[in-house]
């Protein structure tokens, strides 16, 4: 059984996981800081791509953490990894927001909001600013034959007041309506922790991944290779382990538990 104290390298989602909305939860600060005490490195992984890091970076200082851009993983930056290596200079219809649009410009990505501008690639995002028109877009395109690929697999994004439909819910509906499947690049693909072990130059062994959703979060370390930490404080429930088979190395009430086993 490995051991927690060993790890070094702690994987974090956030919704659900070290906050809720506004709410950050208790023992965050000091499992922060615990790790850095231990010589370690934490990441914020979020399938999100609704918005860019900036949004967080300015979200995490709102709530007394102080972070930078290179704090973060995203799935438009493992995104932007795939575009990168397996569709050089294909050109992609943005099902998303502006700023996930932007996102992707900016990495130098070819992309377009026009499905008559000579589109290669359906790319999904979470899309809060969500119109008929996309849908019908993406509808059409993929009856012409465009690859298509999704940032995540989520079906919900969690809020104060409960849940709205996320990326994997979009996606379904245009599944029913084409018959076509997505290419997920996020969470529970192993994508986002290949990188984050790129990035940081730790190895499987001394890595972690803690969220509170089964079949994104753990399985994403299950499909990496990687030991995981279920916490209760979101979306799941214990009862989820049965339900979806995923079985994480350790389950935790909250972020506050797992520093009390880490002092």
């Amino acid at each position: 059984m490995a051991e927690l104290r060993d790890k070094r390298l702690f994987l974090l989602d956030m919704d659900g996981t070290i906050y809720l909305d506004e709410q950050l939860f208790d023992g965050v600060t000091a499992f922060l800081r615990r790790v850095r005490e231990l010589g370690g490195r934490y990441l914020f992984l979020t399938n999100n791509s609704s918005r860019g890091v900036e949004g967080y970076i300015e979200k995490m200082h709102r709530l007394g953490i102080e972070t930078t851009r290179d704090d973060f993983l995203t799935s438009v930056d493992a995104t932007v990894r795939h575009l990168r290596r397996h569709l050089p200079g294909k050109k992609c219809y943005v099902f998303g927001t502006r700023s996930f649009y932007r996102q992707l410009e900016e990495a130098g990505i070819p992309v377009t909001d026009d499905r008559e501008d000579g589109v290669d690639v359906l790319l999904c995002g979470f899309d809060t600013e969500l119109t008929f028109q996309k849908l019908e877009d993406a509808c059409i395109l993929l009856k012409r034959g465009a690859e298509w690929i999704a940032t995540n697999p989520d079906w919900v994004c969690p809020t104060w007041y409960g849940s709205v439909p996320d990326c994997g819910s979009v996606c379904q509906m245009l599944t029913r309506a084409t018959g076509r499947q997505p290419l997920v690049i996020g969470k529970p693909k192993p994508a986002m922790v290949e990188l984050a072990l790129e990035k940081t130059g730790f190895s499987p062994e001394q890595a972690v991944i803690i969220g509170d959703r089964l079949y994104t979060d753990v399985a994403c370390g299950v499909n990496a290779g990687i030991d995981s930490i279920f916490v209760l404080s979101g979306e799941g429930v214990l009862a989820d382990i049965e339900e979806f088979d995923i079985h994480p190395t350790w389950v935790y009430e909250n972020i506050k538990r797992v520093w009390e086993d880490m002092r």
